[in-house]
């Protein structure tokens, strides 16, 4: 692999330890350090979820009254996991706005001339609709 390398930069090897570098890098990033994350983040949410779920029955077996407490917490956790949705849409939204009003000045200063400032619609009405969405048709928390 090395004579390969060293072949691929010429003799001199002035880009060997760039692309060595690169090599490793790449590696760790995507054998070692991607899946780690990944694997970290699902423990999480199974331990999260599992608190939850003991919670839950702890609750329910404790008297009458305890039984509609965890009912009333999951319609709870219900309404705000839309509401938090709903806000997300609406950021994204806002988002793409923006993004297709500043692309549509980049480019108008780019090329004056010709109407290319126009690309900047897709992500603006992108924009829009998400707004349309989250403000309008969306359902709303109860």
């Amino acid at each position: 692999m090395t004579n390969l390398a060293m072949y691929m930069f010429d003799a001199d090897a002035s880009g060997y330890g760039l692309w060595m570098f690169l090599s490793i890098g790449a590696v760790a990033l995507f054998v070692v350090f991607l899946p780690l994350t990944s694997w970290i983040d699902n423990q999480r949410k199974e331990r999260e979820a599992f608190y939850r779920a003991e919670t839950m029955r702890r609750l329910a077996e404790s008297s009458g009254e305890g039984a509609k407490a965890p009912i009333e917490l999951m319609r709870e956790q219900s309404r705000q996991e839309q509401a938090k949705k709903r806000e997300g849409m609406m950021v994204g939204g806002l988002i793409n706005i923006a993004v297709g009003v500043a692309l549509m000045i980049f480019l108008r200063a780019l090329v004056g001339n010709q109407p290319v400032y126009l690309c900047g619609l897709i992500p603006g009405l992108i924009g829009v609709a998400l707004l349309t969405y989250a403000l309008l048709l969306a359902p709303r928390a109860e």
